[in-house]
């Protein structure tokens, strides 16, 4: 049971650490995966996949298509709406990490 409660919490966390990379540079999900990786969330490909697609129907997120090595990779940037919504959690973010702190 916890383990399903700390999943939903990080899922939010996770979305704005998509939108943060997104918003510096165009990414792809095996790169999204392997940086998420790196900072403790483990995650499969079976939910990243759909987060991102979400998240582009959502109009924080667009999608290019770009021929890389004969394949077709889709890179994810923010819109400028995913930027506002980045900047507005990161804000509530840093007010929840200063009072549990």
């Amino acid at each position: 049971m916890d383990n399903k409660i700390l999943r939903k919490l990080f899922l939010g966390f996770i979305h704005i650490h998509i939108l943060y990379h997104a918003d510096k540079e165009g990414i792809y999900g095996s790169w999204m995966l392997e940086e998420l990786k790196e900072h403790g969330y483990d995650i499969s490909a079976g939910t990243l996949y759909p987060m991102l697609h979400q998240m582009e129907k959502d109009g924080l997120l667009y999608k290019e298509e770009v021929k890389v090595e004969g394949h077709i990779r889709k890179y994810y940037g923010a819109t400028d709406h995913g930027v506002e919504v980045m900047k507005e959690a990161r804000a509530k973010a840093y007010e929840l990490f200063k009072e549990i702190k």
